[in-house]
């Protein structure tokens, strides 16, 4: 598709949407669509280097009319639109951001998007504390990923474990982002967030699953795997 000269509106976005079609692959529409474990979600089958190099070519054009017409009706919708807010330099960036986590349903397009969203750089991390405070389980992780992504610094520990104490969310997904989370700030720090793990305020399946990701890290020794696995709570 050219990009180069294209005018969004109705017309030329469901031409975009053909486009799309045209470049899926229905084996890996089948591979992710089980990764995402969510039949709902409506999964054309495009790999997510080629959504990129389609989100750079969006970013070219006049891309607040593409998120205008964006239906956000399949999964390669969202996650364009994600990977677009990474590229682009607009002072409005932070309320497109927010504008954009509603439509986050999966944990694919949270952590796709997070992994791009470079300007938390440059923000302070008390940035988060918004989406960890939401009672949305799809912002949550949001906030706990971009965590991930950007602030795991030895001054910033005091918040992350905050946080992994005050967010409340049963949500599968909250309590797995806060479990890689922590097991990112063990291969990091690993006896300042032993300390915390010991003495914390985790519930006891988001705790033994931190102890797991530690243990699936091919930066931790046997040794001390061993040592962590007789940690778990029983």
């Amino acid at each position: 598709m050219d990009f180069q000269n294209i005018r969004w509106n109705k017309q030329t976005y469901q031409k975009f949407i053909k486009y799309l079609k045209t470049i899926s692959e229905k084996d890996y529409q089948k591979f992710h669509q089980k990764l995402l474990k969510n039949e709902k979600i409506k999964v054309l089958g495009i790999r997510t280097p080629k959504l990129k190099e389609i989100a750079r070519q969006i970013s070219k054009t006049d891309y607040l009319k593409f998120i205008k017409y964006n239906t956000h009706t399949f999964y390669e919708e969202n996650i364009i639109h994600g990977l677009l807010l990474g590229i682009i330099k607009d002072d409005n960036i932070l309320n497109l951001i927010d504008d954009f986590i509603p439509y986050i349903d999966n944990w694919a397009t949270c952590d796709v998007t997070c992994a791009n969203l470079k300007i938390f750089k440059k923000l302070n991390i008390n940035q988060t504390k918004k989406y960890l405070q939401s009672s949305n389980p799809w912002e949550i992780r949001f906030g706990l990923v971009i965590l991930l992504n950007y602030y795991i610094e030895k001054e910033n520990l005091s918040y992350i474990f905050s946080a992994c104490n005050t967010v409340k969310n049963d949500h599968y997904y909250v309590k797995m982002a806060i479990a890689w989370l922590l097991s990112i700030c063990y291969i990091k720090y690993p006896e300042i967030t032993l300390k915390y793990l010991k003495s914390g305020d985790l519930d006891n399946f988001t705790y033994n699953k931190t102890i797991s990701k530690i243990c699936e890290s091919l930066r931790v020794s046997k040794e001390t795997k061993e040592k962590l696995k007789k940690l778990k709570r029983k």
